[in-house]
């Protein structure tokens, strides 16, 4: 009976000693080291800037560029955009994409709020980075979840879609908090800002120039105009101190890639994203080319001969035909047509002895994350001037945004346009200001220059010729959606069957879901 009490009491102990060792770093063995489940501001910030970025340029290259005929897909097939005809699956990827980044960028302005983290800098990015996303999401889609959205924490699962009215409006008082927030220059963690270095002036003047883009985007709305109309005075005129925008090239906003190959940090997304064979695919469109050759633009002047040609270093990297010159398609052009492709963007640079040498591609460069840059920032200017609502006259904005547009992508050019080099670039290009044109073709005039500065800025391009009508592309013969611009890509195919009710709500209060229904800010 003893040495079976014993044998109890000893069983026991090791059963205690065992059920301890069990307890013993029981939280740290089973929490998941791959899901973060707490993270702080300056951790989030770089990877939803990069990640929103990667998903606009992805689009930029595949939609707006051919919608827009800087590039024409050689393709006889369905689903052409150039042809202003795509599926609709093609919509699910920049929602998909930019809203989850929303979330990202929401999390940093709560976590920069708790105590032991407040940080009013991030706060402001946060909301300067929501309202860059949502604005991009709205004028792509138009009324869309933004009041109830990203909120599936809070058992929000089938969010409303708002009115693009009270989305710009709400975006508006955003980017007020955020001028605010970001006047006492709080310090954050350099290396988790690679779009500023940690440079809080300048994220303040990114700030208050996307506020002049989207004030101008919904300018001609009789409903809004009056207050929008003042607020960019206010901002340009009336009280510059407490609203600065960017002042020249240095100040824009955009993310150097710092890598050439996937191992490197901030890699261009084009060089593991795009095969070099499908980057190099799709024809240069004549529209975009012919301005270029017939202007002696230095962004495509690959010649030794000018100072300021270096190598085809940081320029569009447009390579010439087999013939010589710079030759483009024509968008738009019949099924069958059998075009033939001729200039195409380079995906590389060459020796003469054909030995790659790399990082001087539009592919591999360091230029091409653009959120916002300062030549856009003139031609906005430019407008508002010619319009009469900011003092100074149109033509002054419309030279410097010339000058910082060609300055990006070749910096020997000069940004001065009194210089020598500049004066004989737009006298021999025959694109200087003329005062005798009516007021829609001094439109044109600002919109075609302000097209070439928009190269790559995600899909501005298609949203200001949505707003403006300009530049004046050619038709072609081709031409699907009763030769129309698309105005908006349709919802996701999913979102009719997670968000029915919603969704129904939506396409009855803006209109069909197609891609011929005019968005709030295009209608009359």
């Amino acid at each position: 009976m003893k040495k079976n009490l014993y044998k109890i009491i000893a069983a026991s102990l090791v059963l205690v000693t065992m059920l301890s060792s069990c307890d013993k770093n029981f939280q740290e063995v089973n929490t998941d080291p791959i899901n973060i489940l707490s993270t702080t501001p300056e951790k989030l910030l770089a990877p939803a800037l990069v990640n929103t970025l990667t998903a606009g340029m992805t689009r930029n290259r595949n939609f707006n560029n051919e919608l827009m005929q800087v590039t024409v897909s050689i393709s006889d097939g369905d689903g052409t955009v150039f042809r202003y005809e795509y599926r609709n699956t093609f919509s699910d990827y920049l929602w998909n994409a930019w809203y989850i980044q929303l979330t990202n960028f929401k999390d940093i302005y709560k976590l920069a709020g708790k105590p032991g983290m407040e940080n009013k800098s991030y706060q402001g990015i946060s909301l300067v980075c929501q309202s860059w996303v949502y604005s991009m999401l709205s004028d792509t889609y138009g009324d869309i979840p933004y009041f109830q959205s990203n909120q599936g924490t809070n058992a929000v699962l089938e969010p409303a879609f708002d009115k693009q009215q009270d989305i710009y409006l709400d975006m508006f008082k955003k980017l007020e908090e955020a001028n605010t927030l970001l006047t006492e220059g709080t310090a954050i963690t350099t290396s988790s800002d690679p779009v500023f270095k940690g440079d809080i002036a300048k994220w303040r003047k990114f700030c208050n120039s996307l506020y002049l883009r989207l004030l101008l985007r919904v300018s001609g709305k009789a409903a809004v105009s009056a207050q929008v109309i003042a607020k960019i005075k206010e901002i340009v005129d009336t009280n510059p101190a407490k609203y600065p925008i960017m002042t020249n090239n240095a100040e824009s906003a955009t993310l150097k890639w710092t890598g050439l190959t996937g191992t490197d940090p901030f890699v261009n997304p084009y060089v593991n994203g795009v095969r070099v064979q499908d980057f190099r695919a799709p024809a240069i469109g004549s529209f975009f080319i012919d301005h270029l050759a017939n202007w002696g633009d230095p962004r495509i002047d690959i010649s030794a001969g000018k100072g300021y040609a270096v190598n085809g270093i940081n320029r569009f990297g447009i390579s010439q035909g087999a013939t010589g010159g710079f030759k483009g398609v024509p968008s738009g052009y019949i099924v069958g047509a059998g075009v033939v492709k001729e200039a195409y963007f380079y995906s590389y640079d060459q020796t003469s002895s054909g030995v790659a040498i790399g990082a001087r591609s539009l592919q591999q460069s360091s230029q091409t994350g653009i959120l916002m840059n300062f030549a856009e920032v003139q031609f906005i200017l430019a407008e508002a001037a010619l319009k009469g609502w900011i003092n100074g006259p149109a033509e002054g904005f419309y030279n410097t945004g010339i000058a910082n547009a060609i300055n990006y992508w070749v910096p020997n050019f000069p940004t001065s346009t009194t210089s020598p080099t500049y004066i004989e670039y737009i006298t021999n290009a025959d694109i200087d200001w003329n005062n005798g044109l009516s007021a829609d073709e001094k439109m044109e005039q600002i919109h075609l220059q302000k097209y070439y500065a928009l190269f790559l800025v995600d899909m501005q391009q298609w949203f200001e010729y949505r707003r403006t009508g300009h530049p004046i592309l050619p038709k072609g013969p081709g031409l699907r959606n009763g030769g129309i611009m698309p105005a908006r890509m349709v919802y996701p195919v999913y979102v009719q069957s997670a968000n029915p009710t919603s969704y129904q709500k939506a396409i009855a209060a803006q209109g069909e879901d197609v891609i011929s229904t005019q968005v709030w800010w295009q209608k009359p």
